[in-house]
């Protein structure tokens, strides 16, 4: 295996969903201009080479860390210069993040640790801005003629050890625009709740209190509520009100603040109207823990009875999802989710504090169909034993139906676990079920795709994640990306299969057999026998080829498409 020292570059264009969707031969025109007269000539300047080129994201490769920030920083500069004259909504702006560290060299490309970091610090960087990790910055610090905010040591997905990061100041984050989406409903996005206790350790908390409000306020049928993604997408950030407002399509914004200390705590929240910046609404709530449900409520009633004709609706639309018996399992359930997010470990964790919930009250119905989920998902990402797996995900979601079967997050847990066994007609059912109780709901929407996509029905499967795309605009990578790979290859569109893994900087190790069938139904040989190499060289847990095929086809319901899988990966060469 061979290894070197390089200093990478990681650009990213922000909002390019959105503006492929507006217009899209006019922004691939644009892009292809962009990195022709702007891109090339300054990595060709500064003496660095692309490496890969994903869509509306590109890797670089530099001999020396200021060579790389400096193209970086005339990067930025010499788009601003191509956007002075373009509308707002039709700017093309771009993060940046840049990183100094250890490489793995696969003939032309690039992995490791040393990409990996740059890829999440672009991915975190405000539009407009450049983040440097601290090794680049230790390098260069004296070495080029701009100045550097340091933004203390922070954790990045999928990276085991905590990054101190720095901002290339004299770079400000810039406004992005994007065209705004009509909606019949009124929209509202709920920012992460900040923090404020003495303990960092409580963020959980403040997040859980987060997810449960955008999950409270998603079952209003007459309003449309951004998902959990986008809204964490701000987690950390200080942006203005107005501009959220763009970027998400929405009019009102909810942000406020967690204080817990013992069995105290105090929640303060406050709704904003993000066309004028005006609060129309704010409360500050100091309760005990066992209040914390009423406290939660409260906060949606109040936030909806502000929005304008919407008081009359709380009565009639709102049916909350039933309470545990005890704070315990409510806890280590925030503590659960939590993990699924932030945890290097994070499937793993979960299961742990999943488990302690069920334990602690073993009628918690949100906590037997997280844990349902977390065992299904797990035979991909951690490989876990399949039967074991499955067994344990049909029992915890046949328990959550059974003790709250009208509950939404209940039926996309089951509908989820029972495609995965290959019980395709509950899956059907129970994905049903869940978006005709809540259209309004990421997690159920994605559970229909996710089974339409097995059932022969992948172009219906599409669909339902375009509509996704309206309530998480900004979501990063995640499993939708893979449902849409295994959507694209059942349709024989195997380029598409390709794009979207290029797209993605973190591709899970299973989904590189995914990549390696594609390949082999173009033909590309030599390709598929990288993306098979890619899967073994990963470190992370993950099944063995072998039993991962067998439990794909667990899932899909028809005999041809099937085939078409079979097929793909005989020609990679892998056991089937």
């Amino acid at each position: 295996m061979e290894r070197r020292l390089a200093a990478i570059l990681a650009v990213d264009v922000v909002g390019f969903s959105r503006l492929m969707e507006v217009d899209e031969a006019g922004t691939l025109a644009a892009l292809k201009i962009r990195r022709k007269e702007v891109l090339r000539p300054l990595v060709a300047k500064h003496r660095g080479r692309i490496f890969k080129v994903a869509g509306d994201g590109v890797l670089v490769e530099f001999a020396s860390a200021v060579n790389a920030v400096q193209c970086a920083v005339e990067l930025q500069e010499g788009m601003a210069a191509a956007n002075s004259d373009q509308p707002e909504e039709r700017r093309i702006v771009l993060r940046i993040g840049v990183n100094l560290g250890d490489v793995i060299v696969e003939g032309s490309d690039l992995y490791g640790d040393g990409v990996n970091i740059a890829a999440r610090l672009e991915s975190i960087a405000e539009p407009g801005s450049i983040l440097v990790s601290g090794t680049a910055h230790d390098h260069i610090r004296n070495k080029v003629q701009v100045g550097f905010d340091d933004l203390g040591t922070q954790n990045l997905k999928n990276i085991a050890e905590p990054v101190r990061i720095y901002r290339v100041a004299g770079t400000p984050a810039v406004a992005v625009v994007t065209p705004r989406v009509t909606a019949e409903k009124p929209a509202i996005a709920v920012l992460p709740f900040v923090n404020m206790s003495s303990d960092p350790e409580q963020e959980y908390f403040a997040d859980g209190m987060t997810e449960d409000i955008i999950t409270e306020l998603s079952r209003f049928k007459s309003l449309l509520v951004i998902a959990r993604n986008s809204s964490f997408y701000y987690k950390g950030r200080s942006p203005r009100i107005q501009d959220v407002g763009r970027e998400l399509g929405v009019r009102w914004i909810v942000e406020g603040s967690v204080r817990r200390a013992g069995n105290w705590v105090r929640i303060t929240a406050q709704l904003i109207d993000a066309t004028t910046g005006a609060h129309v609404w704010a409360e500050r709530y100091d309760r005990t823990l066992d209040s914390i449900f009423e406290v939660q409520d409260e906060v949606v009633q109040a936030i909806v009875g502000t929005i304008p004709g919407h008081l009359g609706r709380i009565a009639v639309e709102h049916a909350r999802r039933r309470p545990p018996a005890n704070l315990t399992a409510f806890d280590h359930l925030l503590r659960g989710r939590w993990a699924l997010f932030h945890s290097t470990d994070g499937l793993q964790s979960a299961l742990v504090h999943l488990e302690k919930a069920i334990e602690a009250d073993p009628n918690y119905a949100a906590a037997h169909a997280q844990i349902a989920t977390a065992f299904a998902y797990g035979i991909y990402a951690l490989g876990l034993e399949p039967e074991i797996a499955i067994e344990r995900a049909c029992h915890h979601a046949a328990r959550a139906v059974a003790l709250d079967g009208g509950d939404t997050e209940v039926n996309a847990a089951a509908a989820s676990a029972y495609i995965t066994s290959g019980m395709h007609e509950l899956a059907d059912l129970h994905s049903a079920r869940a978006t005709a109780s809540n259209p309004n709901d990421a997690s159920a929407l994605f559970s229909r795709g996710f089974v339409l996509a097995h059932l022969g029905r992948p172009s219906e499967a599409i669909e339902i994640f375009s509509q996704m795309q309206r309530i998480d605009p900004l979501a990063p990578d995640d499993a939708r990306s893979e449902v849409l790979c295994d959507c694209h290859f059942m349709l024989g569109e195997y380029e598409t299969v390709i794009g979207i893994l290029r797209h993605r900087h973190d591709v899970p190790a299973y989904m590189h057999l995914i990549e390696a069938a594609a390949y082999a139904q173009l033909g590309r040989i030599e390709e598929s026998k990288a993306a098979v190499a890619a899967f073994h060289r990963s470190p992370a847990p993950k099944p063995d080829p072998k039993t991962m095929i067998a439990s794909q086809m667990r899932m899909i319901a028809h005999q041809e498409d099937r085939e078409r899988w079979l097929e793909g990966y005989r020609k990679a060469g892998l056991p089937v």
